[in-house]
This record gives structure tokens, sequence and C-alpha cells, in this order.
């Protein structure tokens, strides 16, 4: 009895401690006309960068379903960055963002948009719907 309930408290522990970010930067993906765009872009540059920096993992959410053509956003925590590290990935991810926006065709395809200096806490993803964890290696 007693294995089972500390192997039970082991695995509440780390499900509780595991998700460790507080503020989260928001990526939104719009439609034109033809559904959004890729987020190929974003994704690789963080792999990329998580690679260069050797940072462990991120936490990433994924939020469907904000309208009729699969408009979606991502979330990205950044609490397990340091301030260099912080600043050194939303300029990059800034710019793989704009030349995604600039190589698109104007009349067909979506915009991918970013505010650098705005925040979204975990209490207001808390309340999101659709809402799942993407798995980055």
């Amino acid at each position: 009895m007693k294995k089972i309930l500390l192997t039970i408290g082991l695995f509440s522990s780390v499900l509780f401690f595991a998700q460790k970010s507080e503020n989260y930067l928001q990526i939104g993906y719009h439609s034109i006309c033809c559904g959004t765009p890729s987020d190929k872009p974003v994704m690789d540059f963080i792999s990329q960068f998580q690679k260069k920096n050797k940072i462990k993992g991120f936490e990433t959410y994924r939020q469907s379903g904000l309208g009729r053509e699969g408009e979606f956003n991502i979330y990205i925590g950044t609490d397990g960055f340091s301030k260099s590290q912080k600043t050194k990935f939303i300029s990059g991810l800034k710019a793989a963002i704009d030349n995604q926006n600039n190589t698109r065709q104007k009349n067909r395809d979506g915009r991918v948009s970013f505010e650098q200096t705005e925040t979204v806490k975990k209490a207001d993803l808390s309340n999101a719907r659709n809402l799942t964890l993407i798995k980055n290696k």
C-alpha cells in the first residue's frame, strides 16, 4: 500500500512541477481566403534555438478552432530562459515571422502576427478552449 501511495505521489508531483512557465508569447495564424500559413518556419526556429542553446525543452501550446478557416494560436513559455536568451529568442522569432510574412502571396496567403512586448499569463491559458501541448524534442 505504501508503494502505491508513493508511486502516485511521485507521478502527481512530476506532473504538477513539469509545467513551469507562467508567461507565454503568443503567435497568431490568420487566414485571408485560403487557410492559414504554415507554422513550420516558427517550429523550425524553435528547434534550432533549442539545439544551439542546449535548452532541454519548450513549453509550447497550440490553440485551434479560432475561426472558420483553421485560425490558431501558438503559446511559447518563456520562464525557462535567462534574460539574454529571452532577448535573443524574441528577436530571432520576430525575424522568422517577418520573413514568413514578407514572402507570402499578398492576396492569397494568411498572416502570422506576433507582438514581442505582450505576454499571456498561465491563468489566461487555463481558461482557453481547444488547447493542446506540442511535443518539442
